[in-house]
């Protein structure tokens, strides 16, 4: 396939063209998707901090460290 070079002008208004079909989301949706990212992110953290200490005691038990 042959390489076509593009006007580096021609391409930024592509570029333009293109940019002006994406849908936005609002401020609120932005705002929304942001808290629920930091909130799952903050569960994810909690589960496997609990899920690392619980396995760090197990492994002190069942090899018997720390006596």
């Amino acid at each position: 396939m042959a390489s076509k070079t593009t006007n580096p002008f021609v391409f930024l208004q592509q570029v333009r063209a293109e940019t002006a079909k994406v849908t936005w989301p609002s401020r609120r949706e932005t705002m929304i998707s942001t808290v629920m990212v930091l909130v799952f992110a903050v569960i994810a953290m909690i589960f496997f901090f609990t899920a690392d200490v619980a396995m760090g005691y197990a492994i002190e038990w069942i090899l018997g460290l720390g006596r």
